[in-house]
């Protein structure tokens, strides 16, 4: 942002920063609704003669099919921010995510056009992966550039904070519609509300992101004639490798602390544990709420003690929060609730993991770097923990959650320690 804004945010930072937070909650609210409504879904657009777990098992491997589109869609869309602007991709983005939303919200159901409608919902939930791909390294990349010097840190915090906020305005409206109308209500049309409203709200997100300016970093390589030249991604695994395997590991930091202490908890405890389900969303949501502050107090930190100091400390503190939640659970159930915000707060080093991504790639390849490094470990890791965890669980060990996050930890603290010796990048040219 401007130069003339010092140690601080001027109003037009602050109105960037704002749009671009409010913009992410927006599109991941979109992308995640999704899995609110999984059963629902899992009812109306496969054959009812179909046993429910096969129902459930195809409903699932659609919302999956997201995950997978990931890298594809955010190599491409990087490909662009990097050769023609940030801004662009940014708004493509969002649309991308808020148009399939809405059409979800009028799709035909199996009842009406058969076999065709989970292929078109397939369609647009792959087109939602792609949007999501393109939107979470462009947006860090974006407040990156965009913050004053040295509060990049609390730029890409707040915005971290909005993609989790995302998630309880999805549990939120879930809660919403199950209680505000009867079962058979939702079964016949008001599970199209969430999806209708999403879209409608990603629209108006596409339309305020108008009003947002490139990046300072973007204008000042397009002025000196510095853009990239040729493949971006080419620029990327020829020269930096070694960045590429730091954003990696430390991604897979990220993703164990947010599916299997954030996403996946509510479940386990259900099953493993006996604790009602009501219990286990109350819990959920002040766990999510407990993130979004911690993303932005682990961003502050960053700004305050350094990238390596926080993202050590923070990473500890994961590793251990796991370890307290599954004992409280074991040892003092009672408690559950309070030890499952305490660690959704300590979950909150997720925010300020961007902010060692956008260092350790030079800016006209930086968003490519990012969002190739980061989905493809998304990808991977966000389809194997799952499993992994639940089949080390099936095996007796009642803390798999805890020696997996741990082992995830010990990668990032690597990731954080090769970076260390690493030249850093500034985030604005000279």
């Amino acid at each position: 942002m401007s130069k003339s804004a010092g140690p601080g945010f001027s109003r037009r930072d602050l109105r960037t920063l704002t749009l671009a937070a409010l913009g992410g909650a927006l599109e991941y609210y979109d992308f995640i609704i999704f899995v609110f409504f999984a059963s629902v879904v899992a009812q109306l657009f496969f054959p009812p003669d179909m046993p429910e777990w096969l129902r459930q098992l195809q409903t699932f491997g659609i919302f999956a099919a997201g995950y997978l589109a990931r890298p594809l869609g955010g190599i491409i869309m990087a490909h662009f921010g990097d050769r023609i602007g940030r801004k662009r991709m940014f708004m493509l983005s969002v649309l991308l995510m808020a148009v399939p939303t809405l059409l979800m919200g009028v799709l035909p159901t199996y009842a009406t056009v058969g076999i065709l409608a989970p292929l078109l919902l397939l369609v647009l939930r792959i087109l939602q992966g792609a949007a999501v791909g393109g939107e979470v390294p462009g947006a860090w990349v974006f407040v990156a550039e965009h913050a004053p010097n040295g509060r990049s840190g609390f730029a890409i915090g707040v915005l971290t904070a909005g993609l989790t906020l995302g998630i309880v305005l999805g549990s939120a409206m879930s809660s919403f519609v199950n209680s505000f109308w009867q079962h058979d209500e939702v079964l016949a049309w008001a599970w199209r509300v969430p999806f209708l409203i999403g879209g409608a709200f990603g629209l108006l997100a596409v339309w305020l992101r108008r009003y947002l300016h490139e990046t300072p970093v973007f204008e000042e390589l397009r002025k000196r004639r510095e853009l990239v030249q040729g493949l971006p991604l080419k620029v990327v695994l020829q020269g930096h490798r070694m960045a590429v395997v730091r954003v990696m590991l430390i991604t897979w930091t990220l993703t164990a602390g947010i599916v299997v202490v954030i996403l996946m908890t509510p479940a386990l405890v259900q099953s493993q544990y006996s604790i009602s389900a009501a219990e286990a969303a109350n819990a959920s949501t002040l766990a999510t709420l407990a993130l979004t502050l911690g993303c932005v107090i682990y961003g502050m930190a960053v700004d305050r003690f350094g990238t390596t100091r926080v993202l050590l400390v923070g990473s500890t503190g994961l590793a251990l929060a796991a370890g307290g939640l599954y004992w409280t659970l074991q040892h003092a159930v009672g408690h559950f609730t309070l030890a499952f915000a305490i660690s959704g707060l300590l979950v909150g080093v997720t925010g300020a993991i961007p902010s060692l991504m956008v260092n350790l790639f030079p800016a006209p390849i930086r968003f490519s770097g990012i969002s190739f490094s980061y989905n493809v470990a998304y990808a991977i890791c966000g389809g194997l923990t799952p499993l992994a965890v639940t089949l080390w669980l099936r095996a007796g060990e009642a803390y798999a959650p805890v020696y997996y996050v741990a082992a995830a930890c010990l990668a990032g603290a690597l990731a954080i320690l090769i970076a260390r010796s690493a030249p850093s990048r500034i985030l604005a040219t000279e």
